[in-house]
């Protein structure tokens, strides 16, 4: 494998990456501990521990949070939590919902009709933004809620700012009591991340960093991660992260329900084992059923002439593998671009998309 130079100079990619994407990735564990301090001070009194389901009302990176927590807490979680990408709520929400609002702007159209929609139908209400018209009506109607500056994510993207988004709505969920997060698993996140900084940042040369090698695995091929139970939300991300940052085509998919279908696509077409690269995601606290499956899949690729790239976790709790996978997703998704020779931050299709529907 030959090396790219671009990869190992801060100063050339700092010439393409002209919004500091790669600041925001690196301040990922600052964004974490600033968020949970915030969420201390955050209550809701008893009315809300009756609650029997959650819904979150938020779209794109503002919902990743909870696709995370749906994975890595499901066997914590005792009431349902749905999210809605919608200007509406369903109709089951009533006064036994707590709603929560996540717009890291404050300002999407969806998520603040379906906050309104939500008051009318007599639903608990809490928040998570930086701001906006989302901002002011939770504090004007004294909603619990954690209101944030976004003083570590200097490229101002939504989706580099993970550890506001999804920490924050871990903390959120805990000050609520739907989940337990201790002041010491807390601390593990932060040092699970700062172990993966040392791996993988930009000092880290290519030939040692799995960030880069896997970037420039990624070059020519179509991505697909591979998990299984409490890493699926996280694979979500990764996927969206490969989408946004490196303008790639990729895709997640999750053992067992992989196994009940897409391994007869694998035979046609006859390109497929030059155009995709599975990357299957070992973890040692998978159960016993999903790592022999996990294997198994790798033969059932093997036999049919795709390549993967095992990538293994070395963390030992479910929160802290989801934080070490997070931070892997967001440099290889950064390196990618780099290597595609595009500015990380700038959406250019999803500007057009939003400019279009407005006329």
């Amino acid at each position: 494998m030959r090396t790219i130079p671009i990869l190992n100079s801060r100063d050339e990619i700092t010439a393409l990456d002209t919004l500091n994407a790669l600041g925001s990735i690196e301040m990922l564990g600052s964004q974490v501990q600033q968020i949970w301090q915030e969420a201390q001070a955050v209550h809701f009194d008893e009315s809300y521990r009756q609650i029997k389901n959650v819904v979150v009302a938020g779209m794109g990176g503002s919902a990743l949070g909870t696709h995370v927590i749906q994975t890595v807490f499901k066997e914590e979680l005792a009431v349902p939590v749905l999210v809605v990408p919608d200007y509406e709520l369903p109709s089951f929400v009533n006064q036994d919902t707590l709603v929560i609002a996540s717009s890291y702007s404050g300002t999407t159209e969806e998520t603040l009709a379906a906050v309104a929609d939500a008051q009318q139908k007599g639903a608990k209400i809490a928040g998570i933004t930086s701001g906006g018209k989302l901002a002011d009506f939770l504090r004007e109607h004294k909603y619990p809620a954690i209101i944030f500056e976004t003083e570590f994510n200097p490229c101002k993207s939504p989706r580099m700012a993970l550890g506001y988004s999804i920490f924050g709505q871990i903390a959120l969920f805990a000050q609520a009591g739907l989940l337990k997060v201790t002041q010491t698993e807390y601390q593990a996140v932060l040092e699970t991340i700062a172990q993966a900084h040392l791996r993988m940042s930009v000092n880290v040369n290519q030939e040692e960093n799995p960030a880069k090698l896997l970037a420039f695995e990624m070059l020519t091929r179509i991505p697909v991660i591979t998990v299984a139970e409490h890493l699926e939300g996280v694979a979500h991300v990764f996927a969206n992260q490969l989408n946004e940052n490196a303008k790639t085509f990729a895709e997640y998919r999750v053992v067992p329900e992989l196994n009940h279908h897409l391994m007869e696509g694998l035979q046609f077409p006859d390109t497929n084992a030059l155009n995709l690269l599975f990357i299957p995601i070992s973890s040692q606290l998978y159960g016993t059923g999903n790592q022999k499956r996990m294997k198994l899949t790798q033969q059932v690729l093997d036999q049919n002439s795709i390549e993967y790239r095992e990538h293994t976790l070395v963390s030992t709790t479910k929160l802290e593998q989801a934080f070490e996978l997070l931070t892997f997703a967001s440099y290889t998704s950064f390196y990618l671009a780099i290597l595609n020779n595009q500015n990380p931050t700038p959406n250019p299709w999803v500007d057009w998309f939003k400019a279009e529907l407005k006329k």
